[in-house]
């Protein structure tokens, strides 16, 4: 091979591996808004928590708000999310081996540093963090990291299986009732953790810290398991680099779409028309779709992507993707400044409606913020920490600015 030619194949791989970053972010800047669109409910009202509808905003507009975020949002983008992080574990792996550095003690201490961040998150901003949840399934991924792709796809099968049959079990054989306090006491435990919202700090990490068994039940027996699976899938995707040259004509992505869309929100309605979080059977329907509707989603957005009317949402998205840890963290401050009485005591009193609308203001306030901030700085202020933890040293002013991150954008991790 002749230079001129080896020059061309290395400005190709480059573009493609540019091309193959930026639309991973775009997808998990996409992700954050749908994880933001769910928890903003959750931060806004001890409600939702409690599995009861405020009967302060029971309007029709208000039921139809719901309906809408249950079938098309509510447990469909923590599986994107996650898929995502098992695709970029696979990045980390090429990073590591680019630098020369051993993988899992790098990775060691990157999941440490994960799952301190989450156990900050959750006592101080927000009782519903996953990164604890992320960072305990990730230490199987990095014992897993070396299994075959058939292996690790059937475990991923098999996870997900359990998950849906302990939900039909439990739907068909176990009352719900008998562990679910009734309407009143939903009412009145919702009312006194909304009122713990509202109170100092004393109350609000209280409010916090009171729902943490319930978050480790369910990392448990649904989070965890599921979350397991998407970072299996999404490394296997990662080793064969199925986001990698991406045009958005493949006849594919067409085929999901007219398989995810109808499957996805059929399952969607029977979730919200069955009880949703309330019923095993009704959970287990979502679960077993939600998947099928994700895809359709990530389709969708990949074909617009690549389209030249919507190129520019890849442009729009990949900022606040590129630095989604800090954007998770500022939407759960900015929740926690907004609702609770340490900042404007808005808990309990923003309907649906408003909730899903101030979760748009504030992510499309996110695009612009990331999009400046990445003109001037290579990582957010949370992946800096992150990274600095991750390679255990500091990095250097070169490794920072944000025009050399933009000249080495294919050594970003």
């Amino acid at each position: 091979m002749d230079v001129s030619a080896g020059a061309i194949g290395a400005t190709a791989s480059r573009s493609s591996a540019g091309q193959r970053l930026h639309d991973l972010d775009a997808l998990r800047g996409f992700a954050l808004l749908g994880i933001f669109v769910v928890n903003i409910t959750f931060m806004a009202s001890g409600y939702p928590g409690n599995l009861i509808t405020d009967p302060a905003f029971s309007s029709v507009l208000d039921d139809v708000a719901r309906f809408l975020s249950t079938v098309l949002v509510d447990m469909k983008f923590y599986l994107l999310f996650s898929f995502l992080f098992g695709y970029s574990f696979t990045l980390q792996m090429e990073a590591a081996g680019r630098a020369g550095a051993a993988f899992a003690p790098r990775m060691l201490r990157r999941i440490a540093g994960l799952f301190i961040l989450g156990a900050l998150h959750t006592a101080l901003l927000y009782g519903g963090d996953i990164l604890m949840t992320y960072a305990v399934v990730c230490l199987v991924l990095l014992a897993m990291r070396r299994v075959r792709d058939r292996t690790a796809l059937r475990v991923a099968g098999m996870l997900y299986g359990v998950v849906l049959m302990s939900l039909l079990a439990s739907g068909l054989f176990v009352n719900s009732s008998a562990f679910l306090p009734n309407r009143a006491e939903a009412l009145a435990n919702a009312e006194k953790a909304t009122a713990a919202m509202l109170g100092g700090w004393g109350d609000v990490i209280g409010h916090h810290l009171s729902g943490l068994p319930f978050l480790v039940l369910q990392s448990a027996t649904f989070q965890g398991p599921t979350a397991l699976a998407m970072f299996l899938l999404g490394m296997v995707a990662g080793r064969r680099r199925l986001l990698a040259g991406v045009s958005g004509h493949e006849p594919v992505l067409r085929r999901i779409q007219r398989i995810g869309f109808p499957v996805g929100i059929a399952g969607g309605v029977v979730y919200a028309l069955g009880g949703g979080n309330v019923e095993p059977l009704a959970v287990g329907v979502s679960a077993a779709t939600a998947p099928l509707l994700t895809a359709a989603y990530v389709a969708t957005l990949l074909r617009m992507m690549h389209g030249l009317r919507f190129g520019f949402v890849r442009s729009a998205l990949a900022p606040a993707g590129r630095i989604a840890l800090t954007n998770y963290l500022g939407q759960s401050l900015l929740g926690l400044l907004i609702f609770s009485g340490i900042g404007l005591g808005l808990a309990g009193r923003v309907s649906p409606v408003g909730t899903t609308g101030l979760a748009l203001l504030i992510f499309a306030a996110q695009l612009a913020v990331s999009a400046w901030w990445l003109r001037h700085h290579r990582y957010g202020p949370a992946e800096y920490a992150l990274r600095r933890v991750t390679n255990g040293r500091t990095p250097q002013t070169g490794e920072i600015s944000g025009r050399r991150g933009r000249r080495g954008i294919t050594r970003r991790t």
